[in-house]
């Protein structure tokens, strides 16, 4: 990640010799410059807030002494309304969780499940599967990535990084018929095989987008005024990143190289070639490089996906965890029997407790189940990393000017529905 080479107006108020914002520290402004402390509300209706998120503000002037954020406006109790659900009628509500990257969400609860009951998933289902959780890094970090740019005054990113995301959401409304709700998994397998045409769209995608990135990568990397605004702005370092739990880019950008896909595979992520980006400086700047390198990594592990797929089916062959199709069902009593005890009793599984965490687009997302025998869990707990990384965000805010607030808020990447459950 070394693009650190822009060229700065060196003359410029607040840029040192390394091209990095300077800050005067909060509490050394000359005494009769010294006024009374202002609070402002930041939200929750703003579109920089990336979300219904309220900061609450305390600045000496232009400069951020304090960051409070308050949560829980999109409350909705996911996990609380998952102890009286059967596990697959839990799925529909992880798309609500992070909705910008639904089938991911979809897929984590799913290994939970099946980690819980000792499922082995099909060989087809595990690459489809991948497939999904790359096309949703994908679209969550192009949302992040234009949205981000329209903060900091950049338009034109914007419109060609929700112009890629549509083709993706295309190919998702394709696969499932919804664009934005996936419910692509079931335990045990998929709710429906991937289409014809769908393997051709996506080929031709992974061919086209790197252009894309590239077009993104001109305009901004080397832009002064991109720079200026992230460069040694919200700066983290490796240890302290360890120390808030963060993960995902997060913690990347700081220089830390943790990556479940890697560290704790899943999916068979092992067999394929990849690399993990990594920042240097844990500022907004290597942010944005780590996560735009993570675009492209996407795009090469969706190429292999593709070359791998093999034939055969997408659901375990169990009826007891997955429906008879509906033919046999009209037909056959005992295939009848077991679409009867599914719908009305739910897949059952066993006493005991188990844990999954997977790399989602903004850092690792972790499901914990806990059963006592029957069809519905006990407990169904969420390990949001965007409410993790969110509580960093006072650390990375104070002494910075409220502009900058902006350009920290959103390098974090939060998504409301996650964070506030």
């Amino acid at each position: 990640m070394s693009k650190r080479t822009v060229e700065l107006d060196l003359a410029t108020p607040g840029i040192d010799a390394q091209g990095r914002p300077t800050r005067v520290p909060v509490g050394l402004a000359e005494p009769d410059l010294a006024g009374e402390h202002m609070l402002i509300n930041l939200g929750p209706q703003h579109p920089a807030t990336h979300g219904v998120l309220r900061l609450v503000v305390e600045l000496d002037g232009e400069t951020v002494v304090r960051v409070i954020p308050h949560i829980g406006y999109l409350h909705s109790g996911f996990e609380k309304l998952g102890e009286y659900r059967h596990y697959n009628q839990i799925i529909p509500l992880t798309d609500r969780t992070d909705y910008l990257a639904p089938m991911a969400n979809n897929v984590g609860v799913a290994l939970a499940a099946e980690v819980l009951m000792g499922i082995e998933i099909t060989p087809r289902c595990k690459v489809l599967r991948l497939i999904a959780c790359e096309m949703s890094r994908i679209i969550s970090h192009l949302v992040w990535l234009g949205t981000t740019s329209i903060d900091l005054g950049a338009f034109t990113p914007f419109l060609w990084a929700f112009q890629q995301r549509e083709r993706i959401y295309n190919l998702q409304e394709m696969w499932t018929g919804a664009r934005l709700t996936t419910s692509l998994t079931r335990v045990g397998g998929l709710m429906a095989d991937i289409p014809d045409g769908f393997a051709a769209g996506l080929r031709e995608f992974t061919q086209t987008f790197p252009k894309t990135l590239d077009e993104i990568d001109r305009v901004l990397t080397r832009n002064a005024v991109w720079a200026g605004r992230t460069q040694g702005v919200g700066v983290i370092s490796a240890a302290d990143a360890v120390s808030h739990s963060l993960s995902g880019p997060m913690l990347r950008a700081s220089g830390v190289p943790y990556d479940l896909r890697k560290d704790k595979p899943y999916l068979d992520y092992e067999t394929y070639d990849f690399d993990v980006p990594v920042g240097e400086h844990g500022d907004v700047y290597d942010r944005y490089l780590v996560r735009l390198e993570e675009c492209r990594q996407s795009n090469r592990i969706l190429a292999q996906a593709l070359e791998r797929l093999p034939d055969g089916p997408i659901n375990v062959a169990d009826p007891r965890v997955i429906l008879p199709p509906k033919s046999r069902a009209m037909s056959d009593m005992e295939a009848m029997i077991y679409h009867f005890k599914q719908v009305m009793e739910g897949v059952k599984a066993p006493v005991g407790e188990a844990y999954v965490g997977i790399e989602n687009p903004k850092g690792e997302l972790g499901n914990y189940f806990v059963s006592d025998g029957t069809a519905k869990p006990v407990r169904w707990r969420i390990r949001p990393p965007a409410f993790i990384n969110l509580s960093v965000l006072p650390k990375l805010a104070q002494g910075h000017l409220l502009s900058d607030l902006i350009a920290i808020n959103a390098s974090v990447d939060i998504v409301m529905g996650e964070v506030d459950r």
